[in-house]
């Protein structure tokens, strides 16, 4: 029979304080690596880093720039998440014990890629952000196998993962279209942004049909697709196939993950 993984372990095993730091001590790296990425006070803006290549308008899949907002929510989730799974009720948690390497990972990665962009490293960038991409699917699957323990849980972790790896999708596609067009790569280049924008759709509607229909990916997924047909449809850079091929794909992962979630919820009853 398969181990409860959510079940709290006997305060022998409770004292692994390692990783509970780890995470901590991630967290910490990873907001040191937005708030230099943000170019607030040292640092160079991301959208001016690496020559603009990862700016708005760099490519046709580029969300606009109020897009990146998102990357705020993300990082009070992540700061929440640290402080909460170090509460001594969350150090029982085998689901805890179960995400936390996995999480810090991630939130190294972010800081990492920040770095490399810094440094005008856009091909690094990419080979950082797929295994970003990589790790956050290996935790977004754990969490599916973990059944949620409280409300506080489902907000707390599985609601900030889902929508850090909605967005980091979303981002993957930008930052590999960066890459192509900082290396000259731009023939086609309407007929290969479409075909991305599909299969961004495509993996939405994948997270949807393997997690029952949760949310929270679909909302951040959408969300950078909402911002690419915007910039396309009324910004610097216009094409309207590519912004209304956008804007189909945000719909389509939108409905189709309610849709998923009604009929998960139908079946259940």
């Amino acid at each position: 029979m398969t181990p409860d993984i959510t079940a709290a372990t006997p305060s022998s095993d409770v004292a692994r304080p390692s990783s509970v730091w780890l995470v901590v001590l991630s967290a910490i790296v990873a907001v040191v690596g937005g708030f230099l990425g943000s170019g607030a006070v040292v640092g160079t803006p991301i959208a001016e880093a690496a020559d603009g290549a990862l700016s708005a308008t760099a490519t046709l899949v580029a969300p606009a720039g109020p897009a990146f907002s998102i990357w705020s929510v993300i990082y009070l989730g992540l700061i929440a998440y640290a402080v909460w799974q170090a509460l001594p009720a969350q150090r029982r948690s085998e689901r805890q014990r179960a995400l936390r390497v996995p999480i810090s990972v991630t939130m190294l990665l972010n800081a990492a890629w920040i770095t490399v962009v810094q440094f005008g490293q856009v091909f690094l960038s990419v080979v950082v952000i797929v295994a970003l991409l990589a790790s956050l699917a290996f935790v977004f699957a754990r969490l599916i196998a973990a059944p949620r323990t409280t409300a506080v849980d489902t907000v707390i972790t599985d609601g900030t993962m889902g929508l850090y790896l909605g967005w980091v999708s979303i981002a993957t596609v930008a930052n590999i279209s960066a890459w192509l067009t900082s290396i000259g790569v731009e023939s086609a280049a309407t007929v290969w942004a479409v075909v991305v924008l599909v299969v961004a759709a495509a993996v939405g509607l994948f997270l949807a049909t393997v997690s029952a229909g949760r949310i929270a990916p679909a909302l951040s997924l959408s969300w950078g697709l909402g911002w690419a047909a915007q910039g396309r449809l009324s910004g610097e850079v216009l094409n309207t196939t590519v912004g209304w091929t956008a804007a189909a794909a945000a719909i389509v992962v939108l409905v189709g993950t309610i849709a998923v979630r009604v009929r998960r919820t139908a079946t259940s009853h």
